[in-house]
């Protein structure tokens, strides 16, 4: 398996940098990019037929649309440092996005082929309303924040983040969603956006199939995504390095629903 089918490295720059959709990669329904602005710079764009998902990464910013806006959005230093704000962008909207100072937003967007959203305008997701767990134990625990969950009236999308401490597993017990067979599992795409602390460490993503048809491992580095359209796929940090992941789910059924590689589900 080539890694380049899987494994994607975003370069810092100012404006929007698309990194992954449907025409480039193996996904079907989640299209991702990072936008970068300086202060006071703006960026506009329809949502046309997907939804958005803005998380702002660090900074801070406004976001307009139809005479609404949402100011401020934002305030953390970087992802280790605090919970996140973010904007859901109905489909068919046009939203405006004004840095309020230096802010790094991930744009992410889900193709929706079903009927309009029942919600109409920009809604503002703020850090109280983030929905924090601890999960796994011992050497693989890790907090996850829930953005957009499955009590989000939201389409396709489903949105979090994970932090593992230095050494930890995520994504363990290993698990997959790719096959809709509720209410055990449902079918979800994936992607995954790292950052690490410091910021020259690196963690190790798997992907695998019971089959091995999907057998391979990647190194990750701050700002590299990786694409899960299939298979389970553990991850896990260097040792001395805090690794950060946001994960976007995409899928005509939004349950969070996945089936555990039963060679390693013993370990719970």
């Amino acid at each position: 398996m080539r890694s380049e089918e899987y494994l994607y490295q975003y370069h810092e720059r100012y404006g929007y940098t698309s990194i992954v959709n449907p025409k480039s990669s193996k996904l079907n329904i989640i299209e991702f990019g990072i936008l970068r602005l300086g202060s006071k710079e703006k960026y506009q764009d329809k949502a046309k037929n997907s939804e958005l998902v803005l998380v702002v990464l660090s900074g801070i910013c406004k976001v307009e649309s139809d005479g609404e806006i949402l100011n401020p959005v934002g305030y953390r230093k970087d992802v280790f440092s605090g919970l996140p704000y973010a904007v859901y962008i109905p489909q068919n909207t046009t939203y405006t996005v004004t840095g309020e100072r230096d802010v790094e937003i991930a744009v992410c967007k889900g193709e929706v082929h079903s009927p309009q959203s029942t919600i109409h305008s920009p809604q503002l997701i703020t850090p109280n309303q983030v929905k924090c767990r601890t999960v796994g134990r011992e050497n693989f625990k890790r907090e996850v924040r829930d953005i957009v969950g499955e009590d989000f009236p939201a389409r396709v999308l489903l949105v979090g983040e994970t932090l593992s401490p230095p050494g930890n597993w995520s994504s363990f017990p290993p698990h997959k969603h790719d096959e809709n067979n509720l209410p055990q599992e449902a079918c979800l795409e994936e992607l995954y956006y790292f950052k690490v602390t410091p910021k020259q460490g690196f963690g190790i993503q798997g992907i695998y199939t019971s089959t091995k048809k999907v057998d391979n491992t990647f190194y990750v580095h701050d700002s590299s995504v990786v694409i899960i359209p299939e298979g389970y796929h553990p991850v896990v940090a260097a040792p001395g390095y805090s690794l950060y992941y946001l994960w976007v789910l995409a899928g005509n059924t939004r349950f969070l629903k996945f089936s555990e590689d039963p060679v390693h589900s013993w370990i719970k």
